[in-house]
């Protein structure tokens, strides 16, 4: 099997996991056997800063990839990887190797459209917002994502002192 993670550096399996799949500079492949890591590689995603509705989720089939992780994704996209037969999963955050092993164990699964695609209504025929083009916007999701991953460190902690 071979997941794919966006991610926003090429450093593998240590890749810092990227709010969006479409937006992110690079991709982690990694090939598993059963749950075994065999290969972990980075390619630059080739539409990183602009692409159009379909490119990406083509670009990711062309790679191979079965799931693809990632911390957020349009509506739109995630119907795409669904015609390509790829198991889109939404939520990823933390390391790509956190993502995995969550993903693998059964904390990730299932994929939903990012606030931000909701919030500005990407719809059939639409073309991406100014929130998805600017570098402030962008740092914006992260900052959302990062506040997710406190709160949810935050419960786990609580849990765990219990």
């Amino acid at each position: 099997m071979r997941v794919a993670v966006s991610a926003d550096d090429s450093q593998g399996l240590e890749s810092p996991v990227s709010p969006h799949f479409g937006r992110c500079p690079y991709y982690i492949l990694i090939d598993l056997d059963g749950r075994d890591v065999k290969q972990a590689r980075a390619i630059e995603n080739p539409f990183y800063g602009r692409h159009q509705p379909g490119q990406v989720p083509a670009f990711i089939h062309k790679q191979g990839v079965d799931v693809m992780l990632t911390g957020g994704m349009g509506q739109r996209a995630i119907a795409f990887f669904q015609q390509y037969g790829i198991q889109a999963v939404t939520g990823a955050m933390g390391s790509v190797r956190h993502a995995l092993e969550s993903y693998l164990g059964g904390d990730l699964s299932g994929a939903a459209p990012c606030h931000e695609s909701v919030e500005h209504a990407h719809s059939e025929g639409e073309g991406h917002s100014e929130y998805e083009k600017d570098e402030a916007g962008r740092l914006r999701e992260e900052l959302a994502m990062l506040r997710r991953q406190i709160d949810d460190i935050t419960a786990r902690l609580k849990h765990l002192d219990e």
